[in-house]
């Protein structure tokens, strides 16, 4: 049955970004827009959960003019958005960080090392394959945050935000088999996928970091419980926080495997304002 607005009270809205906030061409819509501010100025607090690294996800919060908190890389970091504070931080053990890197290499995939969790942000490489044009475009777009280095094994003396990976679906897939073998219980891995052009995004986060273990540690900064949490996410990596979540919507647009997931309630798709939609219709804006 789907709840009305009196059988729920939220007073925290955690939006993830891209698929959800953001449409297919990456805009964010007026009638998007106007949700928030009419959340927020009923005293709801709402904050964004990305798996964007901080410094892109940075950018577009400033070029769209959002003065909102920002929970970035899959919950790995939380800082501020003008000062640079760190606020959270759950980094990736330097000891399982290099074993990453060599289970990386094994697999013949392009990796990234994401640093410098106290500054804007770098993404460390040792080269990356012609053949991924995807990761290519990225970096190009992102190179003055990218240092490349001979040997990432070397470079690394220190616990980094994450390691992170990206190409085919099956690649990925098998990748990940291989890494929650070796790794069990001493890292955290997620998957942003993107069937339609057979890409996925894996990212190795710390013990620790996660989309939802974050939202409910922000949450109880607040003094708001999870049944005051409202999450709404359209992939595999924000499952986290929308099972954390009171509750968690689903985008429209949402892989198909994550809408056989009982619990969650569905909105419309990005590019049909579902985030204005699922708020109008369980928030009463």
């Amino acid at each position: 049955m789907v709840p009305c607005i009196s059988d729920m009270a939220v007073h925290l809205l955690a939006l993830d970004i891209d698929g959800t906030l953001l449409n297919s061409r990456g805009e964010l819509t007026e009638r998007n827009r106007t949700a928030i501010a009419c959340a927020r100025s009923r005293g709801i607090e709402v904050v964004l959960v990305t798996g964007r690294r901080f410094a892109s996800a940075r950018i577009l919060l400033r070029e769209l003019d959002l003065d909102l908190p920002l929970v970035s890389h899959n919950g790995a970091l939380t800082k501020e958005v003008e000062t640079l504070a760190t606020l959270d931080f759950h980094p990736l053990e330097e000891e399982v960080a290099r074993q990453v890197i060599d289970l990386g290499r094994e697999a013949a995939a392009d990796m990234i090392c994401c640093d410098d969790p106290h500054g804007l942000g770098t993404m460390v490489i040792e080269g990356i394959s012609s053949e991924n044009r995807v990761l290519q475009g990225y970096l190009a777009r992102y190179r003055d945050a990218v240092v490349e280095v001979e040997d990432l094994r070397a470079y690394l003396d220190h616990a980094p935000i994450q390691m992170m990976f990206s190409g085919s679906c099956r690649s990925m897939d098998q990748l990940t088999d291989r890494l929650e073998a070796a790794l069990g219980e001493r890292a955290r891995i997620f998957q942003t996928r993107y069937r339609t052009h057979d890409l996925t995004i894996l990212d190795v986060l710390g013990a620790t970091a996660s989309k939802g273990q974050t939202l409910a540690a922000y949450a109880a900064r607040l003094g708001i419980s999870r049944e005051e949490v409202m999450a709404i996410g359209d992939n595999h990596n924000d499952l986290s926080m929308l099972q954390y979540a009171g509750f968690g919507v689903l985008m429209g647009n949402a892989d198909p495997e994550l809408t056989r997931i009982e619990g969650l309630y569905q909105t419309a798709s990005n590019d049909e304002d579902g985030v204005a939609i699922a708020m109008d219709r369980w928030i009463g804006l």
